[in-house]
């Protein structure tokens, strides 16, 4: 009985062992599922797509070992469609993964036999099966059935270039029948023909990036040196897709790379030189690209290679449009998938090399496509495709934004909170929230799940929603303070006026509130201010330490008194920071300054020119207070007036420090501007010399410290 207990005991625990050894095969998807931060960090998510199976060649019923996968797509009854450009075949499943037939000769119109030569892309729509015989420089319909229906040839028109190729490689078609033709070979943008297969025109062509070189040598080149010029071809695109409202998606990987990744380094949201672009029928690119960053596939890539790791920007080949407006891009480079709403907001991110289940080998992966609940990438190297099922949390996702986008508000929180359980990272949970929570008037609450997620452009919507209300309720208290303040200003300005005006008739050593209040004299009246301030001493150098005083802690207000708006980050800099950053540049303007007047005849002394420089700043605190008063109560798109306020107080102050040194020593125009050039000089000259000096006494200390390391060794 106890060897019968035992032996069912083993048995039961290698069961278990067998079990969790399976199911570690299968979650081996062994990739990540992850997301991007606001500061660019990788942010793990649960999985939204798990691999189910791996169709291959035999599984579908061929036998053939070679074949050169090149596309694939799903039609509305779960059709499979591959291209194979190796045996000139389009290979037609049914939903189970079994042959129906294939593609690859037909008798034409001309009664005559012919044949698909090296395809490239395929689509169906509206009935028909539309293949792009890449190496015979045509399109060829065929009807869900397998049966030849036309040929589309090569599109007329004065537009082509003479000689030019035609070679189709990805076709889209709309509701309207109209063709949106991908060419290789064709620089000028999409081809759009009608329902007819007459040429209608080109859209979407890629902007073109010149230097300065290439700008000027091209002014002087002949127009036909320009057409053959590379450098001024516009990049072909490489897929496409269209949607169910007729926009179209197109992607394109021959975009400089360095040039793709500044883009992406600036969270440049234009679209000029972005990998993957939404037209519309006009060629405009309408793409939202509302998220943290770019809609451009990798955010944080390496600038050098570690054990293999693939190095800069994404290499997008493909696009698909998934439901509820989402839409997948692939990376050639990384066999990744990168996932996005309709506002350009990063679903999630997941695939890597590899062997295992739902892995695809490098430079592997080569199309992708929606199937319902499904979704499909092609794995060239393999001549299979991978099967993906939408998780618990992926259903939930996707219903989330089908509420929100039928503007069902209430049920869109239920689901986003739920996403949020298991993933309080997801950013665009966050912003669902926010974007429910502000349709029904509750904007403050909004505000908060904005913050969460940084969205700043819908926080500053809200806030100003809660600013007007905020308004309408203080309505009369509001022009009372302004009015108030102004009283105040106005008030003190009069009195400062009057002190200044008394202090000018005095004889012999001024107070201290004489010599600060003076400030505000000077700063409206330069030239006679900063005469008076030498030659009558109406200033001193405590006085001049106040307004540095005064400066520095504007500047820390500054940095920790920003609102939320301004300073998303809530980046500030501490008050040792701040004291560095305005006493380093006083004093080595200071000293580089009278250094160089001393040699070119200058009136000023040393303190001369500290007391004219300190009472230089007084604009500086005077404005930048008040716009950081400004910061939070303003809306984004009203930041213009903080920026003019804080560009007003540099401006004044660098023109009172030039003029103030004017006066100072006695130059003329010419001469001040060309002492104040040698300022700015000397000033890097004595930072350069400070670097080396310290550099040499740090290496002299590690001399010093590796001789002592060494005596006591040998002691």
């Amino acid at each position: 009985m106890k060897r019968k207990i035992i032996s069912i005991g083993f048995s039961v625990l290698v069961l278990v062992m067998t079990a969790m050894m399976l199911m570690t095969g299968v979650s081996a998807a062994a990739y990540t599922t992850y997301t991007y931060s606001y500061d660019g960090y990788p942010l793990q998510s649960p999985d939204a797509y798990v691999p189910s199976r791996v169709v291959d060649m035999e599984t579908i019923g061929l036998t053939n070992d070679g074949y050169d996968l090149r596309d694939l797509e799903v039609d509305k009854e779960g059709n499979v469609y591959l291209v194979d450009g190796k045996n000139n075949q389009v290979i037609v499943t049914d939903r189970y993964y079994r042959l129906k037939f294939t593609i690859s000769s037909f008798i034409n119109e001309y009664g005559v036999p012919d044949s698909l030569a090296a395809p490239s892309g395929v689509c169906i729509a509206n009935g028909y099966i539309y293949v792009c015989d890449t190496d015979n420089n045509r399109i060829v319909m065929f009807d869900t059935d397998g049966n030849y229906f036309k040929i589309v040839p090569k599109p007329e028109s004065n537009y082509f270039a003479e000689g030019s190729l035609y070679r189709p490689v990805a076709v889209a078609v709309d509701k309207f029948n109209r063709l949106f033709v991908v060419s290789s070979t064709t620089y000028q943008g999409i081809i759009v023909m009608d329902d007819k297969a007459n040429f209608s025109g080109f859209i979407g062509a890629q902007k073109v990036s010149l230097n300065l070189w290439q700008i000027i040598w091209r002014s002087i080149q002949t127009q036909q040196q320009r057409d053959q010029s590379e450098e001024y071809i516009s990049s072909e695109f490489n897929n496409i897709a269209i949607d169910d409202e007729g926009f179209i998606y197109v992607t394109t990987s021959s975009i400089d790379e360095e040039k793709q990744q500044s883009v992406i380094d600036a969270r440049d949201k234009k679209g000029d030189y972005a990998p993957v672009k939404k037209l519309n029928s006009s060629g405009t690119d309408v793409m939202n690209r509302n998220g943290f960053w770019p809609p451009s596939g990798e955010v944080s890539v390496l600038r050098t290679s570690i054990s293999g790791t693939p190095t800069g920007a994404s290499k997008i080949i493909d696009v698909a449009v998934g439901p509820e407006g989402t839409w997948s891009i692939i990376d050639e480079k990384r066999s990744k998938v990168y996932t996005y709403d309709k506002n350009g907001n990063m679903l999630f991110i997941f695939g890597d090399f590899g062997q295992k289940l739902g892995n695809i080998p490098v430079n592997g992966i080569e199309a992708i496509t929606y199937s319902g609940d499904q979704m499909m990438l092609l794995d060239k190297q393999n001549s299979s495709f991978v099967v993906y099922r939408r998780t618990e949390y992926g259903n939930i996702l996707v219903t989330a934004l089908e509420n929100q986008n039928k503007r069902q508000f209430d049920a869109a929180v239920v689901d986003w909170t739920q996403i949020l359980q298991r993933n309080s990272n997801f950013d665009a949970a966050y912003i669902g929230i926010g974007d429910a929570l502000s349709r029904s008037a509750d904007y403050e609450e909004a505000m908060d799940y904005y913050k969460s997620a940084y969205n700043v452009a819908n926080y500053s919507s809200a806030f100003r929603e809660v600013r007007k209300e905020w308004v309408s309720k203080w309505i009369w208290t509001i022009p009372i303070v302004v009015i108030v303040v102004c009283v105040l200003l106005s008030k003190f300005f009069k009195y400062a006026n009057r002190v200044n005006k008394e202090t000018q008739l005095k004889v012999g050593k001024k107070s201290f509130k004489e010599e600060l209040l003076y400030g505000f004299h000077l700063i409206f009246h330069p030239f006679d201010g900063f005469w008076d301030l030498k030659h009558e001493q109406r200033g001193s150098v405590r006085a001049g330490i106040v307004y540095v005083i005064i400066t520095i802690l504007a500047f820390f207000y500054q940095s920790v008194g920003t609102g939320y708006i301004f300073n998303p980050n809530g980046t500030y800099m501490s008050i040792f920071g701040q004291i560095i950053s305005v006493v380093v540049p006083l004093i080595l303007w200071v000293v580089a300054n009278w250094c160089l007047t001393t040699l070119f005849d200058g009136e000023g002394s040393f303190k001369d020119i500290f007391i004219a420089t300190t009472y230089s700043l007084l604009p500086v605190p005077m404005l930048v207070i008040p716009s950081v008063i400004f910061s939070n109560i303003l809306a984004q798109n009203e930041g213009q007036l903080i920026s003019l306020l804080v560009g007003i107080a540099f401006v004044w102050a660098g023109m009172l420090i030039f003029f103030g040194m004017m006066v100072t020593h006695d130059y003329s125009l010419g001469k001040n501007f060309v002492t104040t050039l040698g300022t700015i000089v000397a000033m890097a000259f004595i930072i350069f010399v400070a670097v080396l000096f310290s550099s040499l006494v740090s290496q002299m200390v590690s001399f010093v410290s590796s001789i002592i390391v060494e005596l006591s060794y040998r002691a």
